[in-house]
């Protein structure tokens, strides 16, 4: 948990997230299967292109947590109505990463809180 990750692939597994967690949001919420529907579709791409241009993965944990929100209002409320939703369905769905998640978010906000 402590070891640093290469840049790609911290990106990589970020942007596989992320796509598994709005597939989630678009089964659960617009009955899709298979496919996305287009507004998750369109969400998902923006999110990727976000993500690949992201000058802060290297020591970002998650962008609630980046001080720099890049996303365009409208997408972010997209984003978080989809975190909100997925988040904790994905306990069942990944469970590993979603335990891997909330530790890293917990060890983050005391860096943060830290930094005050």
């Amino acid at each position: 948990m402590g070891r640093a990750r290469p840049v790609g692939e911290k990106r990589r597994r970020e942007k596989e997230m992320v796509a598994e967690m709005i597939a989630l949001y678009c089964r659960g919420r617009h009955g899709s299967r298979g496919t996305l529907c287009p507004q998750c579709a369109e969400l998902a791409a923006y999110a990727a292109a976000r993500s690949d241009r992201c000058p802060f993965m290297e020591e970002k944990t998650f962008c609630s947590n980046c001080r720099v929100h890049c996303y365009r209002p409208e997408m972010r409320r997209r984003i978080r109505e989809v975190m909100r939703y997925a988040g904790p369905r994905m306990l069942f769905h990944h469970p590993v990463a979603a335990i891997r998640h909330a530790l890293l978010t917990l060890r983050e906000k005391k860096r943060l809180e830290g930094e005050r």
